[in-house]
């Protein structure tokens, strides 16, 4: 097997706060390869998002990081400042949740879009221009060149969230990671962004790491998914298998507690007791022992560790769930 297009190992990422120390991602590992999709779901506050700006090294000045964040054989938290900008937006891209918060408000979508195209790839105003208006064709904003001169204010929501992606796809990156690119759009535009996202993924050639609490985002969309829960790696393995025969505790009840399209409006959906354990004072052992129905003393003493149970499917539970011989999940249609 060739070497992953980046690696995790054993990250870390801790962050001091009034209350105590916000154990945010604690001992997770995982492999992107290349061309993948991997999708990283899981509840709000599970840590998604600190991993991704983990990787990104976007974490506050009183974080505190250990592991290994490898990517194309080299430790990304141990570059320096200079050597990590070389990779991110050149090599390594994100889009973030909220497009208006990302995009200046007093500067052009042209100035905002080849900023990166000049400064990585050494491309004069007017290439990276005719390159912009390309970019910004190929990801599905009508009359490119019209709105290079609009204000972020002047575009609808899905319109700003398209002119990031033309961003993050600028200056051709390997990999790039979108954190909850949907959140702030309506369904029907959800729908399109995501098929965009994995539309490009795939003719590019790229890797992509889908972030979000959404199971239906991934679910069809994605090569392989990982679940995180309190800040921990519970599960991950090839998507259809994953959604098909959930083995970690939490991503059965994740899944049983997911609306199905073909359930009758009567059903009562199988919700899951209690709430993510504080961050700051996490239980001893699984997070997940104080909401699950099928706890075992040894969940709560050493804990579990994440254990190979496929060819590609890995789980951390010290009990796991039977197989499933029918789909799990039927939101949406499983794997590719």
């Amino acid at each position: 097997m060739s070497d992953p297009l980046l690696e995790v190992r054993n990250l870390h990422s801790y962050i001091g706060s009034p209350r105590g120390v916000v154990r945010a991602v604690d001992d997770v590992s995982f492999e992107v390869a290349a061309s993948e999709a991997l999708g990283i779901v899981g509840e709000s506050g599970s840590g998604k998002s600190v991993m991704a700006r983990a990787i990104m090294g976007l974490m506050p000045d009183q974080a505190v990081q250990t592991g290994r964040v490898v990517f194309q054989g080299r430790d990304l938290l141990s570059l320096k400042q200079k050597q990590r900008e070389d990779v991110w937006g050149k090599q390594i891209a994100m889009v973030f949740q909220d497009p208006g918060r990302s995009l200046s408000p007093v500067v052009r979508i042209d100035r905002q879009l080849t900023e990166g195209m000049r400064r990585h790839l050494g491309f004069c105003r007017s290439e990276a221009r005719h390159r912009a208006v390309s970019l910004l064709a190929e990801v599905g904003v009508p009359d490119p060149e019209r709105r290079l001169r609009n204000y972020p204010h002047e575009l609808s929501g899905g319109m700003r969230q398209r002119v990031m992606i033309a961003i993050a796809l600028a200056c051709e990156p390997d990999l790039l990671i979108a954190d909850e690119p949907t959140t702030a759009l309506d369904v029907t535009i959800q729908r399109q962004i995501l098929d965009l996202l994995r539309k490009v993924q795939t003719e590019r050639g790229m890797s992509l790491m889908l972030i979000s609490h959404d199971l239906a985002v991934v679910a069809g969309r994605m090569d392989r998914v990982a679940v995180m829960y309190a800040g921990k790696l519970a599960e991950i393995g090839a998507a259809r298998e994953v959604f098909a025969s959930p083995r970690h505790r939490y991503t059965h009840a994740l899944l049983g507690a997911t609306p199905q399209i073909d359930h009758e409006r009567h059903t009562p959906l199988n919700l899951i007791p209690g709430s993510l354990p504080t961050p700051t004072d996490p239980p001893p052992g699984c997070r997940f022992a104080p909401r699950c129905a099928f706890v075992e003393p040894t969940c709560t003493d050493l804990g579990p560790v994440m254990a190979s149970i496929g060819s590609d499917h890995e789980v951390a539970c010290v009990n796991p769930a039977p197989v499933e011989t029918e789909l799990a999940y039927g939101g949406e249609p499983v794997g590719r």
